[in-house]
């Protein structure tokens, strides 16, 4: 078994790359480390990527998801927030728990049910938080799994919004799930978050876009 260990400092995200890993290491690894966690495991046909988010990976991650879940309220849309859990199809042989997802369109084909990525739609949102490490290679599991709309943030760039057209991620200006949402915007309240509180953040979201809804005035 190969292992590749990208190096960082403890305030950074690392992760460890392992080749030749068998699917059934993968799960029995899965089921040895359990639920309380912070690592992020992804797999694909025999590659293994082990990721432990930083502090400010993990701010931004939940800042992200907390924005998701305003503009629902806002907008009136059913959501649940499956968080980072296992995404696991052993028929593609690949497997990735996204930093964030969440039901919001389909939401009513999972109510109620132990979800099972094998015969349940994907996710119709995946977040995907890069501060020092890629998500390149999770890009292509979700893209087995057939995960509609990812949201991947940088420090170069914010957030760029991908939405999965002809087989393929294709970057986008604006949110398919949120049409009012573009990744200018999503950067403009993550830049209030430098000297705002997460509260506060997601008020000035709410007030902004209730403008947006508002009617003209006479």
């Amino acid at each position: 078994m190969a292992i590749t260990l990208i190096p960082s400092s403890s305030k950074q995200t690392q992760h460890i790359v392992f080749e030749g890993v068998s699917w059934a290491t993968y799960q029995a690894l899965l089921h040895d480390l359990g639920d309380r966690r912070s690592s992020r495991l992804a797999y694909d046909r025999g590659t293994l990527e082990i990721i432990m988010p930083s502090d400010l990976h993990e701010m931004l991650d939940r800042l992200l998801a907390l924005i998701v879940t305003a503009l629902t309220d806002e907008l009136n849309l059913r959501i649940k927030n499956y968080g980072s859990t296992t995404l696991n199809r052993e028929d593609l042989e690949r497997g990735a728990e996204p930093d964030s997802c969440f039901y919001i369109q389909n939401v009513g084909r999972i109510l109620g049910k132990k979800l099972d990525i094998a015969t349940d739609p994907p996710p119709d949102l995946a977040v995907e938080v890069d501060i020092t490490s890629s998500s390149r290679r999770r890009f292509g599991i979700y893209l087995q799994l057939q995960i509609p709309e990812v949201w991947r943030y940088t420090e170069s760039r914010g957030v760029v919004i991908y939405q999965l057209q002809n087989g393929e991620y294709m970057e986008c200006e604006f949110s398919p799930t949120f049409p009012m949402i573009s990744g200018a915007v999503l950067r403009q309240f993550l830049q209030v978050a430098d000297t705002e509180d997460d509260n506060s953040v997601i008020r000035s979201l709410r007030r902004w876009l209730r403008t947006q809804n508002a009617p003209p005035s006479a």
